[in-house]
């Protein structure tokens, strides 16, 4: 690819959501998260267009499009900014045209989706496979029950079904656990043992403790390592941040 412009990299894993033995997944590796100032600062510091205004008016301005944005969604309207495209939707079951919508048994979310100027930005992209990791403790996909939802929400007092390797949650350790971080502040709320519905190596059902609106990522911390225990436990934390709304 002679127009390569940007290049990420890879880890290849045991895919364990197929049964397949010998073919695996690819998880990017991600620097860090950048914020809405973050990419301001780094727009105007790389010069070009972006240099015609300053980092933080480019930020208030962002921060005013987004604003106005979540307001149009909110009464309905969908979105297409040419990057993406945001929607409105509401999952849940009617059980007869007369019913009218319950919180309690209803979920309203937003849908968003690439555009056709971000998927034009694809044919800039090569990608650099770093290294085949080995079957370690790792969070390949969760679920939540009540938004019927991949990687994306996380509801309160509900199920989620968390996928991937070496998960059981076993030991004498007691920051054995699954934890929910916020995002906000690092706090971290343990689930309760008891609310640990599943405990098996591919797959955890856990509840979800009554979590306040923000978001946040799901750690796993355990000394299970297959016929063994480790001495002191390790931990995985999932790299999508899910949404409590």
């Amino acid at each position: 690819m002679d127009n390569v412009l940007h290049r990420i990299k890879v880890n290849l894993y045991p895919n364990l959501l197929t049964e397949d033995p010998n073919d695996y997944s690819a998880r990017v590796i991600s620097e860090r998260t950048l914020s809405v100032p973050d990419i301001c600062r780094t727009a105007v510091s790389r010069g070009g267009a972006q240099t015609s205004t300053s980092a933080q008016a480019m930020e208030s301005n962002v921060v005013l499009f987004l604003k106005e944005m979540a307001y149009q969604l909110c009464d309905g309207f969908s979105v297409n900014t040419g990057y993406f495209t945001a929607t409105t939707q509401l999952r849940g079951v009617f059980n007869s045209s007369s019913e009218t919508y319950n919180p309690e048994k209803h979920t309203i979310l937003f849908q968003f989706n690439q555009g056709e100027l971000l998927r034009k930005e694809l044919g800039n992209v090569s990608v650099v496979i770093d290294k085949v990791g080995e079957a370690m403790l790792v969070i390949q996909e969760v679920y939540d029950s009540k938004s019927a939802t991949v990687n994306d929400l996380l509801t309160p007092n509900r199920n989620l079904k968390i996928w991937g390797n070496k998960l059981k949650i076993v030991g004498e350790d007691p920051d054995n656990g699954v934890y929910f971080i916020s995002t906000a502040d690092n706090s971290r709320t343990k689930v309760d043992p008891t609310d640990i519905v599943t405990n098996n190596p591919s797959e955890l059902i856990v509840v979800v403790p009554e979590l306040t609106a923000g978001s946040y990522k799901v750690e796993v911390q355990t000394q299970f390592a297959g016929a063994a225990l480790l001495k002191e436990p390790r931990s995985c934390i999932f790299d999508r941040i899910l949404t409590v709304q």
